[in-house]
């Protein structure tokens, strides 16, 4: 079995469809619905998912993104561009069948990113929390509906962006003024949340940090299928949650490759560190290509677009290298 490969989600520039078409032409086993945060406020990830959002609404302010009490030009922008995506997408996996990947910021992110009317995070308010998550998986409910639609042969993957996570359960994240920080959530609010918002696919779903300190064993709890992360932060310390989340059946997508210009080693020396942490956890090597999907170590927004396409067929390679020689 080959070892996958497929991207975070972001990549640089503003055409749909040139986009749809690297995300499908570099991935053909694995394409992913491309997000372009160039284009602007809404095509941003908070943006994009506060366009999904049900019965909840979110406006554009010189700080970031604030709850309005009805959907304005901002959220119509971030739900025409989606649709763009989707259509280019569309077009170009005519007949296609097998892993698909969506993207949305999870609850806790868009809890720590949006504002309230006042000014501050949503993330200090436990009802506006869980309002939030509530309108979230209403919202990809039928965002899944809709891609299954245009793309019926699609086995989708939800990947979920989850980089202030962290932040949120070791009470990090600055408050609007910056001179305090908000109270850490307790981590089975934190859980149940996401477990209510995984709950709306029953297909594969995975949780994306490019931030330290993935909270691997709290994610499995919470019924991930997989953690997508930036490798060069791993630290032996965690070896443990990860060899527990690898003989638990957790996916890992390796963020092998880095997501900005910059010369790239050899596919095998991408995925080096990969081979050296299975010997350390004492894995069979063989399970290597069942367990890893290689990808970018972040969304490729910052890279020039020929790095972008350089990048991504540099993971497919990487990938192949660790099936043929997972020792």
């Amino acid at each position: 079995m080959s070892a996958g490969a497929t991207g975070i989600g972001s990549l640089p520039g503003g055409d749909a469809r040139e986009a749809a078409k690297t995300a499908t032409g570099s991935f053909e086993d694995f394409p992913y619905l491309p997000e372009l945060p160039a284009r602007g406020p809404g095509a941003d990830m908070i943006g994009r998912s506060a366009g999904l959002l049900v019965d909840m609404y979110a406006h554009v302010e010189p700080s970031g993104w604030r709850i309005s009490d009805r959907p304005g030009r901002d959220t119509r922008r971030a739900r025409s561009w989606l649709g763009e995506d989707l259509d280019a997408l569309e077009e170009f996996t005519q007949g296609y069948t097998g892993r698909l990947k969506v993207q949305a910021v999870g609850p806790w992110t868009l809890a720590a990113a949006l504002e309230l009317h006042g000014g501050e995070a949503m993330l200090q308010d436990a009802g506006a929390c869980r309002d939030l998550a509530g309108s979230l998986a209403e919202g990809l409910r039928e965002h899944l509906a809709d891609v299954r639609r245009r793309i019926p042969g699609a086995e989708i993957v939800l990947q979920l962006d989850e980089p202030s996570l962290t932040a949120v359960l070791l009470g990090r994240v600055r408050s609007a003024s910056g001179y305090r920080t908000y109270r850490a959530v307790d981590r089975q609010v934190v859980e149940g949340a996401l477990r209510e918002v995984f709950a709306v696919h029953d297909g594969e779903v995975i949780v994306h940090s490019c931030a330290p300190e993935v909270p691997f064993g709290l994610l499995r709890r919470a019924g991930v299928t997989g953690v997508s992360f930036d490798f060069s932060l791993l630290t032996e310390r965690e070896d443990d949650a990860v060899g527990e989340a690898v003989e638990g059946g957790t996916k890992l997508f390796a963020g092998v490759v880095p997501g900005t210009d910059g010369p790239l080693s050899d596919p095998g020396g991408s995925v080096m560190g990969v081979r050296k942490l299975w010997r350390r956890l004492g894995l069979a090597p063989g399970t290597l290509a069942e367990s890893v999907v290689v990808t970018p170590s972040c969304g490729l927004a910052g890279a020039s677009p020929a790095y972008a396409r350089a990048a991504q067929a540099h993971c497919v390679r990487a990938a192949r290298s660790l099936a043929d020689n997972p020792e």
